[in-house]
């Protein structure tokens, strides 16, 4: 066995229910394939996480620590720092206590040239160093750093959010192109309304009728202007308005526009059978979300969060379509 596969497997030979034969395989492919030896033992072997972490506590003789989103890591910690040197070193800062320990999470604890790296950036100290998973550091490198879209995790939902904004506002807005159309439609029933009395007044008049009642008619007549009185400001008021709804290409091409997101933070690599072109841009958008609305099973669980917020946009952006739907119709 080469030294680089012994020095890999020094911190998991305590690690249940692992056997000499496992690690050493393990330990192998790790090297080969240049992957951290924890992410095989663990998604190869199924070693389940606390089983790892307590082989390296146990061999680094110190705490532990986990990727956690919700962990209040003080700007002034992520300032310094850049992504690629604590990706290739092996540690990120996550906590800074009331007496001014800062707490590094590392790879190895114990590697000096990480330690003068550290203190480094940070000064002096005091440090606390506890032992992480390489995954679990390169989480925090993601997440904390604002990786680009597609490698972020807690950071992304709020790129998430802002399009979620964005199609909740063209949805207000389709509303109320939609209200207004209402508006118009019913003004324009009275004002029918009001020109069918007229009508019946001036074949009233042209009747018997007429002399025998001539108030019932004039009464009619009066309904019929009080109507179209009363309904033709309001439709003209409609049409003047600054609300008028544009054209339906229009509001096809902005209904488009708010889907956008889908191309920085959708991964699709199985769409599945590609569907029929349907005719009109409106249906094929539609049929496009198909393929994006899949539940992915994230690692680890505190990850869910933004893959269930990647599913909440695409739900708006059905919305948005139907929304696109219903003022057109």
């Amino acid at each position: 066995m080469n030294p680089e596969s012994e020095r890999l497997m020094a911190p998991f030979r305590a690690a249940p229910p692992l056997g000499a034969g496992i690690l050493a395989q393990a330990a192998e492919a790790a090297a080969l394939r240049n992957v951290p030896l924890a992410r095989i033992l663990h998604e190869e072997y199924q070693v389940p996480r606390e089983t790892l972490l307590a082989a390296l506590r146990d061999h680094y003789r110190c705490a532990s620590i986990e990727y956690d989103e919700r962990l209040p890591i003080p700007p002034e910690l992520l300032i310094d720092p850049p992504g690629n040197l604590l990706a290739a070193s092996g540690w990120f800062p996550v906590i800074k206590d009331a007496g001014g320990t800062i707490v590094i999470a590392a790879r190895d604890p114990s590697d000096s040239a990480m330690r003068a790296e550290v203190a480094g950036i940070f000064g002096p100290g005091p440090y606390e160093f506890r032992v992480a998973l390489p995954d679990d550091i390169s989480w925090f490198i993601q997440d904390f750093l604002h990786a680009k879209p597609g490698l972020l995790i807690g950071t992304e939902r709020t790129g998430l959010a802002f399009w979620r904004n964005t199609m909740a506002q063209w949805r207000t807005r389709l509303a109320c192109y939609r209200t207004d159309l209402a508006r118009a439609r019913t003004a324009l029933a009275f004002i029918g309304t009001g020109l069918a009395f007229v009508v019946i007044f001036w074949t009233l008049l042209n009747s018997k009728s007429f002399a025998a009642r001539p108030s019932l008619v004039y009464m009619v007549l009066a309904v019929g202007l009080l109507l179209i009185s009363g309904a033709l400001p309001t439709y003209l008021k409609v049409r003047r308005s600054r609300m008028t709804p544009p054209r339906h290409q229009t509001l096809v091409e902005v209904s488009a526009a708010t889907l956008s997101f889908l191309e920085d933070y959708q991964d699709l690599k199985h769409t599945g059978p590609k569907k029929k072109t349907k005719e009109t841009m409106l249906a094929r958008l539609g049929d496009l979300l198909g393929s994006y609305c899949t539940i992915i099973y994230p690692a680890p669980s505190s990850r869910e969060r933004t893959h269930l917020a990647r599913e909440r946009n695409v739900l708006a952006a059905q919305r948005t379509i139907a929304g696109c739907y219903r003022t057109i119709t």
